[in-house]
C-alpha cells in the first residue's frame, strides 16, 4: 500500500527523449561514415577503430549499414553510443560524445591519408599468354587415352558378359583402375580414391598430370594385354 507515502517522483521522459534523439542523430551521421568506410575497404563488413586524445572510438558495420559505435576513454570504461541491444546511459552518452567530433576528425584523417596512394600506379599489365596450344594437345593426347580405354572396355564386355565391371591393376607402383559401363569407359583413375581421372565424365586431367601419367598408360595397356594372355592360357587348357 502508498497510502501516506507522499514523496515526489522526478519524471525521466525528458530526458530519455533527449538521449534518444542525440542518438539517432549520431546514428544517422555514423551511417554515413560506416558507408563510406565499406566503400573504402571494398566489403559489407568491417569495423575500424580510431584513436583521439580522450580515447578510442570503434564502428562496425554489416552491409554497409552502422552496427554499434563504441567509444572506450582513456579513463576507464566503455559506451555503446549507437547500439542494436539498448540505448546508453545518458551520462556515459555525454561524456563521449563531448569526443565525438574529434572521433570524425580522425576518420577524416584516415581518409585524407588515402588520397594519392595509387598515383603512380599503373595499369598498363604484360600480354597474357595463350594456352590454347597446350589445352589442344592435352585434349589429344586425352582423347586418344580415351579411345584405347573404350576399346579396353569393350572388350572386357564381350569376356564378362555382364553389364558393368572394372578392371585394375598397378603400373610403375600405382593403382589404375578402369570402371566400364556396357563396352563404354566410364573413368580411368590412377592413385586409387582421390586420385588422378585421366577418363572422366566431367573435367579433363590437367595437362602436368597428363604429362605425367601418359607414358605410364603404356604399361596400363601392357598389363591388359598380360591380363588376355593370361586368359587365353587358361581357355586353352579347357578340352571337350
Amino acid at each position: 500500500m502508498t497510502e501516506g507515502i507522499d514523496f515526489d517522483v522526478t519524471e525521466t521522459a525528458s530526458v530519455a527523449e533527449e538521449r534518444d534523439a542525440v542518438v539517432s542523430a549520431v546514428t544517422q551521421h555514423a551511417g554515413e561514415i560506416a558507408r563510406e568506410l565499406a566503400l573504402l575497404q571494398g566489403g559489407d563488413y568491417g569495423q575500424a577503430t580510431f584513436d583521439t586524445n580522450g580515447g578510442k572510438w570503434t564502428l562496425k558495420y554489416e552491409a554497409g549499414d552502422i552496427q554499434y559505435l563504441r567509444f572506450k576513454g582513456k579513463s576507464g570504461g566503455e559506451t555503446y553510443v549507437v547500439s542494436s541491444k539498448q540505448p546508453p546511459d545518458p551520462d556515459d552518452l555525454a561524456d563521449a560524445m563531448q569526443d565525438y567530433e574529434a572521433f570524425v576528425r580522425a576518420y577524416n584523417r584516415h581518409v585524407e591519408s588515402k588520397e594519392g596512394v595509387l598515383d603512380g600506379v599503373s595499369s598498363d599489365f604484360p600480354p597474357i599468354s595463350s594456352t590454347d596450344s597446350v589445352v589442344a594437345e592435352r585434349d589429344r593426347i586425352v582423347g586418344r587415352i580415351r579411345d584405347v580405354a573404350d576399346t579396353i572396355a569393350g572388350e572386357l564386355h564381350r569376356y564378362d558378359g555382364v553389364d558393368y565391371g572394372t578392371f585394375t591393376t598397378r603400373v610403375g607402383g600405382q593403382r589404375w583402375e578402369l570402371k566400364r559401363d556396357h563396352s563404354s569407359v566410364s573413368y580411368l583413375r590412377v592413385g586409387g580414391q582421390g586420385g588422378t581421372y585421366l577418363v572422366s565424365q566431367y573435367e579433363p586431367p590437367s595437362a602436368p598430370d597428363v604429362r605425367e601419367l601418359a607414358d605410364d598408360f603404356r604399361g596400363f595397356v601392357e598389363a591388359f594385354n598380360d591380363h588376355v594372355d593370361e586368359l587365353e592360357a587358361d581357355l586353352s587348357k579347357v578340352s571337350l
